[in-house]
């Protein structure tokens, strides 16, 4: 199969690749960047478990190919810390019980971080409209808004 090359720019750091034009983002995250933290799920872009942030905006990394992420700023859930550092989504997440299983928790974490940073003062209704895309089997989505909640006030420092 013809093959490639791409530099992707993911966290910050620049990635030259040799790839298969036809493979998608969250493929090359997770089998050649060892990024694992983007899931892949549904690969139809319905779960939201596979979003990352393209150029501060979140989208479903199993509908872009890899080819059409070039030039483009990728931030992923690891890229959010700052090392040992968790974002104050992730605390928020981890504190308020956000996480159960944690398969969703990626991509919720991410959609809420470009919903905070355009948003920072939300109502729970605001939070839960902001989430639509994002599935999630376990919580019943109230303690991951809640999570949301505690992140905004963290964030704003209220």
């Amino acid at each position: 199969m013809k093959r490639e090359e791409i530099v992707l720019k993911v966290n910050g750091m620049n990635y030259k690749l040799d790839i298969e034009p036809r493979r998608t983002l969250v493929e090359i995250l997770r089998d050649t960047l060892g990024l694992t933290g983007t899931k892949k799920s549904c690969n139809e872009g319905e779960c939201g478990a596979c979003t990352v942030l393209m150029d501060g905006k979140p989208v479903a990394s199993c509908l872009v190919l890899a080819i059409d992420a070039q030039g483009k700023e990728i931030l992923t859930i690891e890229g959010l810390s700052e090392g040992e550092t968790l974002h104050p989504i992730q605390e928020a997440f981890l504190k308020h019980g956000g996480i159960q299983c944690g398969f969703c928790t990626p991509g919720m974490v991410m959609s809420a971080k470009t919903f905070l940073d355009e948003h920072p003062n939300p109502t729970p209704a605001e939070v839960r409209k902001a989430i639509v895309g994002n599935l999630c089997r376990c919580t019943g989505y109230q303690q991951i808004v809640d999570s949301i909640m505690a992140a905004s006030k963290m964030m704003s420092g209220r």
